[in-house]
């Protein structure tokens, strides 16, 4: 395995990360240099965002400039072929488990978009209802259900549909599909998977199976009707750090297969906002912001919920400040506040104790509104024939123009 130890890299001590359970040690903050150095990928520098730049005549991302997405596998290797003139596209994915997306699920679909539009590649975004009628206590017809309303939020982003296939495994896992998954299968042995993944015995069998279907978007070969012919064409995968145990294991079979190994860029987790312990759980409504919620629920979930790194009394605050590495506001705000000038003078006048926290938090609730009401109009547009139009298996012939 690229891991460098091949152990239960997920059940640490310390902190518990994988595809299912963000955790970290005491209440504490995720340690993401021990996540680099454990998962055995690298640090995402300003020379790869600078490059990016210079390859696509684009400003880079908020996202990347601001190392939210801060480690990567091989995409210097993309970036190292797409300047070579050769083609790549663009795999990310959501499991359905709630009715609306909170900002923590949009993170990797705003970004994935910027990439999209940036480098003119296509996509294929995996619904993986299947995933989530075996991890959580939902019907297949309500896991199916749920596919379709995330894919809407998902559509809402902006996608070129030209160049963009949507798909639920429900639907679409069969033939050349189901050959790649049963040829993953074959060769990840039981101790690999339980070493990678950290199932027990008193897991079920679809939890040990279902790896495969995850792997097998990120080889094109996947999907016949977009890349026919096209088996050396490389991937690239946006997503959460936590996704990353699936793809150690696609990358360690995929020579095995004939296929290219994934590339992967990874980013920081969108942290609750009672602190940054994990990330935000759509099973605690009161953690987390919706694209549903209105402005008056934003503001009291902030207002009442973002944990504060000022200091207890107005006198104090004003003599030691705020501590910026712990306030849940300025982390939000370097997700979401555009404006590189206006976020370091926040930061420099709240850590300073010139700014209050009430301050802070009335500026978030307004970026914060601006992002959801942007998102709430653009999804009220998307109908349920566009869904079918984004989920429909057609070739995509512009798909690299």
């Amino acid at each position: 395995m690229e891991n460098k130890e091949d152990q239960n890299l997920l059940q640490e001590e310390e902190q518990v990360v994988n595809p299912w359970e963000v955790k970290a040690k005491d209440g504490g903050k995720i340690d993401y240099d021990k996540l680099i150095d454990k998962f055995g990928c690298q640090r995402l520098d300003q020379s790869l965002a600078d490059r990016v730049q210079r390859l696509t005549s684009r400003p880079p991302h908020i996202f990347l400039r601001r190392g939210v997405f801060f480690a990567h596998r091989d995409f210097n290797e993309i970036l190292d072929a797409y300047e070579r003139g050769d083609k790549f596209y663009l795999y990310t994915g959501r499991g359905p488990s709630s009715e609306a997306l909170h900002l923590g699920h949009l993170i990797p679909f705003m970004f994935t978009k910027y990439l999209q539009d940036a480098f003119k590649v296509p996509l294929v975004i995996q619904l993986t209802d299947d995933e989530k009628f075996l991890w959580k206590d939902l019907s297949i017809e309500e896991s199916q259900r749920l596919a379709r309303e995330n894919a809407k939020d998902i559509i809402a982003c902006g996608f070129d549909i030209s160049k963009t296939f949507i798909f639920s495994d429900f639907d679409y896992v069969g033939g050349a599909f189901y050959k790649n998954m049963v040829k993953v299968a074959r060769c990840v042995t039981y101790n690999k998977v339980v070493g990678i993944f950290g199932f027990t015995g008193e897991d079920h069998i679809g939890k040990v199976s279902f790896p495969p279907v995850q792997a097998v978007p990120s080889f094109p070969s996947s999907f016949p009707h977009l890349f026919p012919g096209k088996d050396d064409l490389r991937c690239l995968i946006p997503c959460a750090i936590d996704q990353d145990p699936y793809f150690r294991m696609t990358r360690d079979v995929a020579p095995r297969l004939g296929y290219q190994k994934p590339a992967l860029i990874e980013s920081l987790f969108f942290p609750a906002l009672q602190g940054e312990t994990g990330k935000m759980s759509a099973s605690d409504k009161n953690s987390a912001i919706y694209v549903t919620d209105s402005f008056k629920e934003i503001e009291t979930k902030v207002m009442s919920y973002a944990f504060s790194g000022g200091q207890d009394s107005k006198e104090l605050h004003s003599k030691y400040g705020a501590n910026l590495e712990v306030d849940i506001s300025i982390k939000y705000l370097n997700f979401f506040l555009e404006d590189d000038a206006e976020l370091e003078h926040i930061k420099k006048e709240y850590g300073a104790g010139r700014m209050f926290t009430g301050q802070v938090k009335n500026r978030l609730v307004e970026v914060l509104n601006e992002v959801v009401e942007r998102h709430r109009r653009a999804r009220a547009a998307v109908t349920d024939e566009m869904v079918d139009a984004f989920m429909a298996v057609r070739p995509l012939p512009n798909m690299f123009d």
